[in-house]
C-alpha cells in the first residue's frame, strides 16, 4: 500500500494514503488498528471520490512515540494532516476510537474542513455509572483489560484475539485472516495500547457529538450485538444524526458491500 508521510510534529510523522479525485473521505481508523483495515473502503471509493486513510500516531507505519498517545493530540494530528494537505469539504469516517479522534477535532477546531462526519459504532462517553448509557463495558471488565492485558505483548495479543473474535467479527475467521488482523493491531505496543485504551476509556464527548448531530449531516452506524441501547441513547442525544445497524464492530471490513453501500447513499443525499 503506497502513501506519504506527514510531519505532525518534530520527530513524529503519519503515514497517509492519499489516492483517486473527487470530494474528499477521510478515515480513521480505530484502537491500535491501521490503514490497511479500510482496504476495501478505499478500492471502493477511489474511483469517484479522493480517498484519504491515516495511521494515527503510534499506529502502523507511523512513527511510534512514547509523546502524544491519547485523542487531544491524535485531534490536533488530524488538524495537521488536513491543513498540509489543504483538503475541506471533507467526509470524514471515524472507526470505534477514531471517533474520539473526530469528536476531539470537532472540540478544538469546531466543523473547520467539514461536510458531513460518520460514526462507527463507539459511544461517545466511554464509561458510565447509569445503566441504561451506552457504554464500552462495565468498569471492572475494562479496569481488568487494562490492569492485566495491556502490560505484556501477550496480553495485548489474546485481548485482541479475543476482542475480533468475539465482538468485531460476526463469522469464524480462518487462520491467515485472524493472524492478519492481530498482527495490525500489535504494531503498536503494549505500553503504548495502554495508553490510548485509558485515554479513550476515560473520555466523554457528548457534547460535541450532539453539536455534531446537530448542524453536519451525520451517519451513525452501530453493530448489531448492542443496537438496542446504541440506537436508543444516539436518539436521546439528539434525533438528527441517521442511524443504521450492520454486522459487528468491524462490519465494514465484514460486510463491505453493504456497509459501502450504506455510505454512498449517505454521501449522494448529503
Amino acid at each position: 500500500m503506497s502513501g506519504n508521510y506527514i510531519e505532525v510534529d518534530p520527530g513524529v510523522e503519519l503515514f497517509v494514503q492519499d489516492v483517486g479525485v473527487g470530494e474528499p473521505i477521510v478515515f480513521i481508523p480505530g484502537f491500535t488498528f491501521t490503514t490497511e483495515v479500510f482496504e476495501k473502503q478505499v478500492d471502493y471509493f477511489s474511483k469517484t471520490n479522493r480517498v484519504i486513510v491515516i495511521d494515527p500516531r503510534s499506529h502502523g507505519r507511523s512513527t511510534i512515540t512514547v509523546h502524544g498517545n491519547d485523542y487531544v493530540t491524535h485531534g490536533s494530528d488530524l488538524a495537521s494532516v488536513l491543513k498540509q494537505l489543504d483538503v475541506t469539504n471533507v467526509t470524514l469516517v471515524g472507526w470505534s476510537f477514531g471517533c474520539l479522534t473526530a469528536w476531539e477535532y470537532v472540540k478544538q477546531y469546531g466543523t473547520e474542513r467539514m461536510k458531513s462526519m460518520v460514526f462507527v459504532d463507539m459511544p461517545p462517553k466511554s464509561l458510565s455509572v447509569q445503566a441504561e448509557d451506552w457504554v464500552e463495558g462495565a468498569l471492572d471488565d475494562i479496569a481488568a483489560i487494562y490492569t492485566n492485558s495491556l502490560r505484556t505483548p501477550q496480553g495485548q495479543r489474546e485481548f485482541i484475539e479475543a476482542y475480533i473474535t468475539g465482538v468485531m467479527i460476526q463469522r469464524d475467521l480462518n487462520k491467515g485472516e485472524l493472524t492478519w488482523l492481530v498482527e495490525q493491531s500489535m504494531k503498536t505496543p503494549y505500553y503504548i495500547a495502554g495508553n490510548l485504551f485509558a485515554s479513550g476509556m476515560f473520555s466523554d464527548y457528548r457534547k460535541e457529538a450532539k453539536q455534531v448531530y446537530e448542524t453536519l449531516p451525520t451517519l451513525t452506524v452501530v453493530a448489531e450485538h448492542w443496537a438496542e441501547t446504541a440506537v436508543e441513547f444516539t436518539k436521546f442525544l439528539s434525533l438528527e444524526t441517521k442511524i443504521e445497524v450492520l454486522g459487528g464492530h468491524m462490519m465494514f471490513w465484514e460486510h463491505a458491500e453493504k456497509f459501502n453501500s450504506i455510505l454512498e447513499n449517505f454521501i449522494s443525499l448529503k
